[in-house]
């Protein structure tokens, strides 16, 4: 771990903290700590399932739950099942009171002319170049969110990444996608030790996939590279390709290969600059018009 880096981190993490007010114990003057002004905002005037906010804010159940109580408590927030709103009776789902939707109103009002505070002292030309820096920044940190994980392709969440990537392909090849016309790909060779699928979550919600076949006697495969859009443009294909690859490597596999489309330029772009060079035929997949190889690093492994 470079610590030079770790520095700069940490430096940037204090002067955001202090800058933001998040150790004011009235965020905004609003009085109420960050964490419940936080939870407010994120509630909002259309409510909100308790599952999707622990998951949004990455808080565990309990520190969710006495969060919750507290903003109960003050008369602004009702929690109970979504059966009340015409949902599932097992869901549970947290709305505002008319109080909790007057507090969430001035809380947007100070939350533009404290953004504003931030942008008034700097000339039009640096207010540009910090938001653009802040975009950047922002999508960075989510990028750093992002977990990559073994996952049974049998699993909901990898079901519909699989359902999202045929769909996406099916928008791009030129006489669409049908599956019937693939190579089968079945879940017995997605986990190990025939290989591997992966998914990636963003805040526990599935942002894309991959896998790896581990053939005997032969390269291992890669399959099924997917990315959403929510988070294209992040790395999130190369960082999956390269999770694929290191695990085939640390199995003993030497060689990687996989197909694809004409139509997907930009995995091609991204296969090209990962390393891999253009082979002859391996397969007789119907939609491919590319092979590639590449040879794994041992010290992958």
């Amino acid at each position: 771990m470079k610590s030079e880096l770790v520095a700069a981190v940490r430096r940037f993490n204090r002067t955001v903290t202090q800058r933001v007010g998040a150790l004011d114990d009235e965020y905004m003057t609003s009085g109420r700590p960050l964490a419940q002004a936080r939870l407010l905002w994120e509630i909002g005037p259309d409510g909100a399932e308790v599952a999707a906010l622990r998951a949004r804010l990455g808080l565990d159940s309990g520190y969710l739950s006495r969060l919750l109580r507290t903003l109960q408590g003050d008369g602004l927030v009702t929690v109970g099942p979504a059966e009340q709103v015409g949902g599932d009776a097992r869901v549970r789902v947290a709305a505002l009171t008319e109080a909790g939707r007057a507090e969430w109103a001035t809380l947007d009002e100070r939350s533009d002319e404290f953004a504003w505070s931030i942008l008034a002292p700097l000339s039009g030309q640096r207010r540009d170049q910090l938001v653009a820096a802040m975009a950047q920044v922002e999508r960075l940190l989510i990028a750093s969110m992002v977990v990559v994980e073994p996952c049974p392709p049998s699993d909901p969440r990898a079901r519909a990444c699989l359902r999202a990537y045929a769909r996406d392909i099916a928008r791009r090849f030129d006489d669409g996608f049908d599956p019937a016309l693939s190579n089968p790909v079945h879940d017995e060779e997605l986990v190990p030790p025939a290989g591997v699928f992966l998914l990636a979550t963003l805040n526990s919600e599935p942002v894309g996939c991959g896998a790896v076949k581990l053939h005997p006697d032969a390269p291992a495969e890669i399959k099924r590279v997917w990315v959403a859009d929510t988070v294209r443009g992040l790395g999130m294909g190369r960082r999956i390709l390269g999770d694929l690859e290191r695990y085939a490597a640390e199995r003993g596999w030497t060689r990687v290969r996989l197909d694809t489309n004409r139509n997907l330029t930009e995995a091609i772009a991204m296969y090209h600059s990962a390393g891999y060079r253009e082979i002859e035929p391996y397969n007789t997949e119907h939609f491919a018009h590319h092979w590639f190889e590449k040879q794994l690093d041992p010290s992958q492994g």
